[in-house]
């Protein structure tokens, strides 16, 4: 059998050369003669032609029945269940009001607790768990359960809502398992990649798939904006589960599925694994919220009709709309009209991916951005910096007979807007909280309000509302920014 496979390789090759006819005489007294043969039907004779390591197609009965086994049992045991916890809230029973029913119903029914569930992942011996943000959005309390039955009461360490991450904390006198941080940038479409989680609750699941793109955004679950794409089924409880590579490395943190269902169909969505990795490494350093390096500049999309106009031959890479005078950007010789094409050699596909790529930089590093700038292209270095507090960016509490009584304030610079979750160049008077029970509270602020307007007076410091807030009024007007609409009320007291 093995000599009429030889004998039909070598009648296959029998019209390419004297070059392969040498390779087969040096090697037919070996026992590799068959791999040399196999290599160059494939024509990957030469080791060093081939794209990167283990990239090939499967090739023969043997290969197309290997097993994901041995990388599942590796890497399977750091994938955990969340379970997070809100306490219960009183519901007001239907009967309320009927004097009939409620001598048997009462006026308000049991309360009960809402629950989540999600998956996460172990990243460090210590205890350190990825999971996304919306498994553990407003839970009061967040267990984590492990594969082999074991469950821990875990701490939130830091969560980041337009990033959609958390870090959880779990403590053992033992070391944990864990699940080593790939490089995502080293992903490429096609790419295969197994998915891990806790699916519909039934219990750890491993789904396999290739990668089917990268840098997607606009995806609708959060302001991130660099998804990577696989077909690998993600289901409900798979958020905050493992996308794994064949090298058993964290690629990505599964996060949301495109679905008219509620199941699969294909499209799944993780967010990169070096985008995990800044987030971890600031929980670790002791930070309860990711610090953005700071660019000093602000970018906008490349359109079809502006990339046109700048000679370009497609629209890619970010506009620049503003420069903050004194900034990075502007030492650095960045001007508005400026398109960023690439930062550190990395293409940037559009404004998300610019801003991806700087939120997985440091703060003090230097990058180097290629720049086209009326027609040439030249290449800028940009020192990255802590974002500027601000002059007036101290809390101060409203008090007094007036609708904004109870709320805390502050004035927006950029590392406010950054803590907050905001625009860096967004500038006004920001509601940060609001006491419970308060007439603010009652009125229906929330965090995250600028203030612009009250009776008729534009708001741009807390000085200015205080003083409109401390005014004898029956009457008031006044007009609120809340996720960039503006919103208009009027009260009567």
């Amino acid at each position: 059998m093995r000599a009429t496979r030889i004998g039909l390789l070598l009648l296959g090759l029998s019209f390419a050369g004297a070059g392969i006819t040498a390779k087969i005489a040096a090697a037919e007294e070996s026992e590799g003669l068959t791999d040399v043969l196999t290599d160059l039907l494939r024509g990957t004779d030469d080791p060093a032609a081939t794209d990167g390591p283990d990239r090939r197609v499967p090739f023969g009965r043997d290969e197309i029945q290997l097993s994901f086994a041995p990388l599942v049992k590796e890497t399977a045991p750091a994938v955990v269940n969340v379970y997070a916890t809100k306490k219960p809230t009183e519901v007001r029973s239907p009967f309320e009001g009927d004097p009939f029913f409620e001598q048997f119903f009462g006026r308000q029914m049991r309360p009960r607790a809402q629950n989540s569930l999600g998956s996460g992942v172990i990243v460090d011996p210590t205890g350190l768990v990825v999971t996304n943000f919306h498994v553990i959005r407003g839970a009061d309390e967040v267990k984590v359960a492990m594969s082999d039955g074991r469950e821990f009461a875990s701490r939130v360490l830091l969560k980041d809502e337009s990033l959609d991450l958390a870090i959880l904390k779990i403590d053992s006198p033992e070391p944990f398992p864990v699940v080593a941080i790939g490089d995502s940038d080293a992903l490429e479409v096609g790419d295969l990649v197994l998915a891990v989680g806790n699916p519909f609750g039934v219990g750890q699941t491993t789904t396999s798939g290739i990668v089917s793109a990268l840098a997607r955004s606009h995806v609708g679950v959060s302001d991130f904006g660099f998804f990577i794409q696989t077909d690998a089924a993600i289901n409900p409880g798979n958020s905050g589960g493992a996308l794994i590579n064949m090298g058993g490395q964290l690629v990505g943190i599964n996060t949301a599925i495109f679905s008219r269902s509620g199941g699969s169909i294909g499209i799944g969505f993780a967010i990169p694994s070096n985008m995990v990795r800044a987030v971890t490494q600031a929980a670790a350093s002791g930070s309860d919220f990711f610090e953005r390096p700071y660019l000093g500049a602000e970018f906008e999309e490349v359109t079809a009709q502006i990339a046109e106009s700048l000679g370009m031959d497609r629209p890619t890479g970010a506009l620049v709309s503003s420069v903050a005078a004194d900034g990075p950007s502007a030492k650095a010789g960045l001007r508005p009209g400026d398109v960023v094409l690439t930062m550190n050699g990395a293409i940037v596909e559009h404004v998300d991916a610019l801003s991806y790529r700087l939120a997985t930089q440091s703060i003090g590093a230097t990058v180097q951005l290629k720049v086209l700038s009326q027609g040439d292209e030249k290449t800028v270095s940009v020192d990255l910096i802590r974002a500027p507090e601000g002059a007036g960016s101290m809390e101060s509490t409203i008090r007094g007979q007036n609708p904004f009584s109870g709320v805390k304030i502050a004035e927006l610079s950029p590392r406010l807007a950054q803590r907050l979750g905001l625009d860096a160049d967004i500038k006004g008077v920001v509601v940060v909280d609001i006491e419970d029970s308060s007439p603010a509270a009652r009125v229906g602020f929330l965090a995250h309000d600028i203030v612009r307007e009250v009776n008729g007076q534009k708001i741009d410091t807390v000085d200015e509302l205080k003083q409109a807030a401390e005014a004898q009024s029956r009457l008031w007007r006044f007009t609120i920014e809340r996720d960039g609409k503006l919103m208009r009320q009027t009260l009567a007291r």
